[in-house]
């Protein structure tokens, strides 16, 4: 859709200056009412703030001032670069024993997909060792991959697998980016949530841009150990996702 088309199925008109509420109270009421009755679709992109403040007659201060109440309400999500839109809905992240991405975001009736940014070993420092159970500056395998539902991403992960004790990871990682199928590979049939801790607080200026959100909206931060069936650890990640569009659940 173009952002003429959208910012015709907004019911936008100057705001009144007489009647004793600020201009962008004024603005906040138009455009929430227009979620609320369906005018404005989940995930539809708002008029940039030059095109809103010229069909509402204010500056662009006080369309700005607006669209950052309506961010902190989470009735509309800023990303970095691209606008304004409609928040969607927000996913659930259930923490199971098994939890697994692809099956999380096929949950939603969403398209799971990613991007590779980085496949390395490196040598793990004390928070990584003391997750995998090893000496520090242990030789670890890193797959750190950006998360999509759609074409929206939800999740920033860095994972972390003993490199000796999982001989041949990094290759399977290589031709098996799935990492599931490339564990399987290396003798892992099955892997199981063994710890879950979750802290909140504000994102990086790169974390912010590849998850395209506010740098003043919060991220969910997991740390997860996994282990075989065995009970032998087989990875440590730490998990980045977007307040505005996940939410972490925890079921007895």
């Amino acid at each position: 859709m173009s952002v003429t088309a959208e910012m015709d199925d907004l019911a936008i008109r100057p705001v009144n200056r007489q009647d004793g509420v600020t201009l962008w109270r004024q603005i906040v009421g138009q455009i929430q009412g227009d979620i609320a009755s369906g005018t404005c679709k989940p995930g539809t992109r708002l008029p940039t703030e030059a095109e809103l403040s010229a069909r509402f007659g204010v500056n662009r201060h006080t369309v700005r001032r607006a669209l950052e109440e309506l961010s902190r309400d989470g009735l509309v999500r800023v990303e970095q670069g691209r606008g304004s839109f409609v928040a969607e809905d927000v996913l659930d992240y259930n923490v199971e024993a098994r939890t697994r991405f692809s099956e999380w975001i096929r949950r939603h009736n969403k398209e799971p997909s990613g991007i590779i940014r980085q496949l390395r070993e490196i040598s793990a420092d004390r928070r990584v060792a003391d997750g995998l159970g090893l000496r520090n500056g242990s030789r670890v395998v890193l797959l750190e991959r950006l998360g999509f539902a759609d074409d929206r991403p939800v999740s920033l992960a860095r994972h972390y697998f003993p490199s000796t004790r999982l001989k041949g990871l990094f290759q399977a990682l290589r031709v098996m980016p799935r990492i599931t199928d490339a564990l399987r590979m290396v003798g892992v049939d099955d892997y199981l949530r063994l710890q879950t801790r979750v802290t909140a607080r504000l994102p990086t200026q790169s974390e912010a841009e590849l998850l395209r959100m506010a740098r003043n909206r919060p991220v969910l931060v997991t740390e997860n150990i996994n282990v075989d069936r065995a009970g032998a650890i087989v990875e440590f990640a730490s998990g980045c996702y977007p307040t505005p569009r996940v939410q972490i659940v925890f079921e007895p």
